[in-house]
């Protein structure tokens, strides 16, 4: 990678790189939630910190970079963290600041184009080519994101700036944390090549296993592969898109709204659980959590689908689509008792339950056929009804009977 590729890191970028050609951005928040959380831990910076669940079982949410490197990620499971870094402070996570950080966040990107493309909570990319006379060249404009970001939220971002998604993703990657490097659009071979064949898009292990075997280290090494070769390995779609992401193309557009494909939630008991009963009011838990979701985003959606992870980490998935779209968390929650009990594991010990809604559009859209007798209020104005008033006086202002003694019981134990 040549030095000129690089720019530097305060809020003003070093003169001379060219970004001519490089409208694009990715922007990536630095350990977001673990940013977040520091602001009012401010004792904690500099010393190794995460964000999961104290004593439960699930995953690694967040790590500072002093956790990290102990080899500490996100996704990683919480015992394996706790058993790496043992000195580190563990956080419980609070989605309610995070949200509220990211709509910030994202609101900066909307007042420098409306070409914003997020793809997570604390990630999006930015075509800011019709900005360049308002606001400057991509460059100055990823500085300016940086600056204010650190001056709103008190949290630093890193900014890949290039010709194309998949270089400025990659680089705003090389130069984490609180970094900015531009590829040049004329440089994106020299800058791709030297990385490992990992670095692309759709290189998993398994792929990268196969890859190994065939001598492919570098991207470089890929790209003198022929194409043909690659098919015949990988498969024709997946031998195809490597090979054009090893040049470094990519033609896909920022998209200003991509539509939700689902929504869900899971959970991870904190030990194996083998009671129907409790497994059955996880579900409902979860089915209220991606119901209040869906009203809030103006979603209704045909399939429901669940996650059932067994003791041994085996998971088994079922779905069914519905005769008409809903929101109503307790016809989410009665079909996914159903696929749970067709699934057969009632005395089987599970680690994780999940349940998602598929097959997702807008609520107005959706039209809604009355059974013969069926009243024309129902169990989804009382549910709206739970929103208003979850919406004024917290999460726990109103749970069903069943979820209430769950509570009890977990206090009383």
């Amino acid at each position: 990678m040549s030095r000129k590729q690089i720019t530097g890191i305060g809020p003003a970028p070093r003169t001379g790189v060219d970004d001519s050609g490089c409208p694009i951005l990715h922007v990536d928040m630095d350990a977001f939630y673990a940013s977040v959380e520091l602001l009012e831990r401010p004792e904690l910076k500099g010393r190794p910190m995460i964000v999961g669940s104290p004593a439960g079982r699930g995953v690694v949410l967040s790590a500072t970079y002093e956790a990290r490197a102990f080899g500490v990620h996100s996704a990683m499971p919480m015992s394996r963290a706790r058993r790496l870094c043992p000195q580190a402070t563990i956080i419980p996570p609070s989605h309610g600041k995070y949200s509220e950080v990211s709509k910030g966040v994202m609101e900066i990107f909307h007042a420098i184009t409306p070409l914003v493309e997020p793809i997570a909570s604390d990630e999006a990319f930015l075509d800011v080519g019709g900005a360049r006379r308002r606001l400057g060249p991509p460059a100055t404009v990823a500085a300016m994101i940086r600056e204010q970001v650190s001056e709103r939220y008190g949290i630093t971002c890193s900014v890949g700036v290039a010709s194309s998604k998949f270089i400025a993703k990659l680089a705003s990657k090389q130069c984490k944390p609180d970094g900015l490097l531009v590829v040049p659009a004329d440089e994106v071979v020299d800058f791709l090549h030297p990385l490992p064949v990992s670095a692309l898009w759709g290189v998993g292990e398994r792929t990268e296993q196969s890859l190994v075997r065939l001598g492919i280290r570098t991207v470089g090494d890929l790209a003198r592969v022929p194409p043909t070769t690659l098919q015949r390995e990988l498969g024709q779609a997946v031998g195809g898109h490597l090979a054009a992401l090893a040049w470094g193309r990519d033609e896909r557009p920022v998209t200003a709204h991509v539509p939700d494909k689902s929504i869900g939630n899971e959970e991870t008991f904190a030990a194996d659980v083998d009671d129907p009963d409790v497994i059955k009011r996880e579900l409902l838990r979860l089915s209220e959590r991606v119901a209040a979701r869906m009203r809030k985003a103006g979603h209704v959606g045909r399939t429901v689908s669940v996650k059932l992870r067994r003791a041994d980490f085996t998971t088994i998935s079922r779905s069914r689509t519905l005769r008409e779209p809903t929101d109503v968390a307790q016809v989410i929650y009665a079909t996914a008792c159903e696929l749970f009990d067709a699934a057969g594991l009632q005395r089987v010990r599970l680690r994780l339950v999940g349940v998602r809604m598929e097959n997702l559009r807008p609520a107005g859209e959706a039209t809604r056929q009355l059974s013969l007798g069926e009243k024309e209020t129902g169990w989804r104005e009382a549910e709206q009804a739970m929103d208003r008033a979850i919406h004024r006086f917290g999460p726990d202002a109103v749970l069903p009977a069943s979820l209430v003694r769950g509570k009890l019981d977990e206090i009383e134990t």
